[in-house]
């Protein structure tokens, strides 16, 4: 039977979209972060396992089709870690990023935020980011738990002293009206979150850097480890967690400055929250696909750019490796 357009003809390991368009990787991306994965029970996460091993080894009950390939792929991949082969824990899946990350953005963008409220939410924010980070590493080589002790220091000290330091600066700038104030303090969590992610990112994969990470040839076979694969990889992860946190931290203060000046509104405070949290929500489940789909998760890097013991290793004009994400 002919496979449609729609759902092309499956194969194993491979990216049901195209890679190489933004658009194909959009595709993807929509599908690995679904938050419906998070709802897979146990039972069906091994019935896609089996399903897949047996279409693996030859053994493919009759009348299986490649739409519940692809899906029992995109299940797998959605919970699964690809290097280690174990469950990523629920709450730091892709998928479950904006469901579990969504509230905590609420707080980061609440008006007339205090010291301690601003330390307590870019605590939360980079406890998650962190734990995100590290659950969806490359890890083709271990990383010490130290490392991740130091990233998750390094990164809630940079975006809890960039936000509080911005807050204080502006709380102290005299020649700012209150309205004026208030509207640029909603804009902190943006640098605050920005460039702590950078460090986050940075320090939680260091090791990666003086370790390298594995590339694979066309067969998936590990053909070496580089450091500069690796710092692509970070390089690339650091830009999306730049890019994220933009039309999140912008948007919904953009949208809200004009809504509650809507008569409608002014006469129900009230639904001033809902309404917020609806905003954010809406931002953060456009946002995320987007920024991780700037670059393909499985990177292809020519070998003439790596180290030369990997390119007397295979015949490879290039080579790929997992970015993590």
């Amino acid at each position: 039977m002919a496979e449609s357009a729609a759902c092309p003809g499956f194969q194993l390991g491979r990216p049901r979209y195209d890679q190489g368009s933004f658009l194909g990787r959009l595709r993807h991306f929509v599908d690995i972060i679904d938050p419906r994965t998070l709802f897979v029970s146990e039972k069906q996460l091994k019935d896609c396992i089996q399903l897949l091993d047996d279409y693996k080894h030859g053994t493919l009950p009759p009348g299986v089709s490649s739409h519940q390939l692809w899906e029992a792929q995109k299940i797998k991949q959605a919970i699964i870690h690809p290097d280690t082969g174990e469950k990523i824990f629920m709450p730091f899946r892709m998928s479950g990023y904006v469901p579990f990350g969504t509230p905590i953005v609420i707080g980061l963008l609440l008006p007339n935020q205090t010291v301690l409220s601003t330390i307590i939410w870019q605590w939360l924010n980079q406890s998650h980011n962190a734990c995100v980070n590290y659950a969806n590493r490359n890890a083709t080589k271990p990383t010490p738990t130290s490392k991740f002790l130091q990233g998750y220091a390094g990164a809630v000290t940079s975006a809890v002293s960039i936000a509080v330091g911005l807050n204080v600066l502006i709380k102290n700038a005299n020649k700012l009206s209150p309205a004026s104030r208030t509207i640029i303090q909603r804009f902190v969590p943006f640098p605050a979150v920005a460039t702590a992610n950078i460090c986050n990112v940075a320090l939680m994969r260091h090791s990666e850097l003086s370790e390298g990470i594995d590339v694979m040839d066309n067969n998936g076979n590990v053909v070496g480890s580089s450091k500069v694969a690796a710092r692509h990889a970070i390089m690339e992860t650091a830009f999306t967690r730049v890019v994220l946190p933009m039309p999140i931290f912008v948007l919904p203060t953009i949208i809200m400055s004009y809504l509650e000046r809507l008569s409608f509104l002014q006469r129900n405070r009230r639904l001033m929250l809902p309404i917020h949290s609806f905003v954010c929500l809406l931002t953060f489940s456009l946002s995320l696909p987007v920024a991780i789909s700037l670059f393909p998760q499985m990177s292809e890097i020519e070998v003439s750019r790596l180290e030369p013991e990997i390119a007397v290793a295979t015949e490879c004009k290039s080579v790929t490796y997992n970015k993590g994400l």
